[in-house]
């Protein structure tokens, strides 16, 4: 982006710019091109329906027949009666249960939509599309339950949330109670009440369109998009802390030596070796590299410090192959019928099943996984940072040692961490793998995408915190290095100057900072404090700053 504008409608949407518009609120602007890329399969449809067309006597999923299994059964014969088929369809699928999902979600699934709509296949009007850009320009959040998407069919019941604050009946009265619930003000009103607040028309639906705002991947993909976003930041983050923890336990650094790493040949596991050595390159506790011999023994260190790059490394590549698939699926048509006016047949209404959500499902299942491993191998990082015989010289849970005994220290954040690990090992249970089948059996193979998102989301929330928890640990053995007399705080690498710096110099929301711990604090503002500096990448941008310094 070149400004706080998003443009949709000619070029990709990209992830950064998705974030934009679901954490900052960036403004979103149509192309010139949007209402031209919508028209040819609008006016083939409006063809149709109003009779200039043969072919509304044939079925035409969603147009004139009635939804899933009740598919090859012809709805109505009078085309006026499609619009009021849509209204149906919003109503019938306004059914979801559970807490409210995050605004941001919100912001990103109403994009993601508007997004796929301008793909150019669903049929639609160009004032469906402006009607979402004007809601997330305006602030318009449909309170949107978390539960009830299975990812096939698409995400029906969340989007219809959002389409029934949107849209109102095309003819008769428009009841208050039957628009839907949207956020106002911090609190939860009408549909109605919320259009008109912001001064926006709601709209009456037609042919096809109900189906084309519900029938789509929209709010999967917004969950994992988001989680991916985190996710990779958290990646970035963590290579740094523990680069930290590697330095304040003495470690060696043959393990991290590029011929060691090119042997194997796998592309994440070289980068993140190499990455490792940038942040250690200045490091006077870490012994050993490729031009000088270890001077001390034994020359290896445990798994939790030497095989990072071999641990790390396939969460980066898994990572960029859950970019790859986010992205295209966030400017992918994924509504059925699809509409084609170039086809070489009279009938340009293609069935299939571009809302199965499988490629999100997996997404979201690779990326629990992989987050958790990250969560996996830093918690064991912490608990030798805590523990007096493995940590090479420091005390017993990272507090003076005339304290020990006195003073719990940090025993309780690695607590923390070894419960949130183990809550990500149950969430990451891949929810692809499971299919439960509905609408008489049509329905007979489902992705349950929106779950695995959901779950991939907390994941990598838990996980932050455990990343921030060696953020302070490491910090504080570092100190304890340096107040030992081991090293001098310019004999620490560049990058642990840097993020000590910044940990240093910090306050919680109790507004202490979050300084060298001499004695038992209550330590939950900390770590607090700093899962959000890990969440908002102050430490990578910390790091890097100083790199380009």
């Amino acid at each position: 982006m070149t400004d706080s504008t998003v443009h949709i409608g000619t070029t990709p949407l990209t992830l950064d710019e998705l974030v934009a518009v679901a954490r900052r609120h960036s403004r979103v602007a149509l192309s010139p091109e949007a209402a031209q890329r919508l028209a040819a399969s609008r006016e083939w449809l409006e063809s149709v329906v109003d009779g200039t067309q043969d072919g509304l006597q044939d079925p035409i999923y969603s147009v004139n027949t009635g939804f899933g299994s009740l598919a090859g059964r012809q709805a109505f014969a009078d085309p006026s009666d499609a619009a009021e088929l849509s209204r149906r369809l919003v109503l019938s699928n306004t059914v979801g249960v559970g807490r409210h999902v995050d605004e941001e979600v919100v912001r990103a699934a109403m994009l993601i939509r508007a997004v796929s709509l301008l793909v150019g296949h669903s049929a639609v009007r160009p004032v469906v599309v402006n009607t979402l850009v004007e809601m997330l320009n305006a602030g318009v959040h449909p309170a949107v339950p978390e539960y009830g998407s299975l990812g096939a069919s698409g995400d029906l019941i969340p989007l219809a949330h959002v389409a029934i604050v949107m849209s109102k009946p095309g003819d008769g009265p428009d009841d208050p109670l039957d628009s839907g619930e949207a956020w106002l003000g911090g609190k939860i009103v009408t549909g109605v009440e919320a259009m008109k607040s912001a001064g926006i028309d709601r709209i009456a639906l037609g042919a096809k369109e109900g189906l084309a705002l519900l029938n789509g991947t929209s709010f999967s993909c917004a969950q994992v998009a988001l989680a991916l976003h985190d996710a990779e930041n958290l990646l970035a983050t963590n290579q740094i802390t523990a680069a930290m923890t590697i330095e304040a336990l003495r470690g060696f650094g043959d393990a991290f030596i590029a011929e060691l790493h090119a042997a194997r040949g796998q592309r994440g596991q070289i980068e993140v070796a190499a990455r490792l050595r940038e942040l250690l390159a200045d490091a006077d506790l870490v012994d050993g590299d490729r031009d000088r011999n270890p001077t001390r023994q034994p020359p290896q260190d445990a798994y939790s410090l030497r095989c990072v790059p071999q641990v790390l490394g396939p969460v980066k590549d898994t990572l960029a192959f859950v970019h790859g698939i986010v992205e295209n699926e966030m400017n992918a048509a994924t509504d059925n019928p699809l509409v084609f006016p170039g086809l070489p047949r009279p009938l340009k209404a293609v069935s299939g099943g571009n809302f199965h959500a499988e490629y999100l499902a997996f997404a979201a299942d690779f990326l629990s996984i992989v987050v958790t491993e990250i969560g996996s191998i830093t918690e064991r990082r912490l608990f030798r940072l805590d523990d007096g015989t493995l940590n090479r010289g420091l005390p017993d849970m990272l507090v003076p040692s005339e304290q020990v005994g006195m003073d719990c220290g940090y025993m309780l954040p690695q607590y923390l961490c070894a419960a949130l690990v183990s809550d990500c090992k149950t969430l990451a249970h891949p929810d692809s793998v499971d299919s439960i089948p509905t609408c008489a059996n049509q329905e007979d193979h489902v992705s349950m995408a929106n779950n695995a998102g959901r779950h991939a989301r907390q994941v990598v929330t838990n996980i932050e915190v455990v990343v921030a928890v060696e953020l302070l640990m490491a910090t504080q053995a570092l100190d304890l290095r340096v107040k030992q007399g081991e090293v001098d705080e310019y004999g620490l690498s560049t990058a642990a100057r840097a993020v000590r710096a910044l940990v240093r110099s910090d306050r919680a929301a109790d507004g202490r900072t979050l300084s060298y711990l001499k004695q038992d604090v209550v330590l939950y503002p900390w770590v607090r404090r700093a899962t959000e500096l890990v969440h908002d990448g102050a430490v990578v941008d910390a790091v890097t700053a100083e790199e380009r310094a």
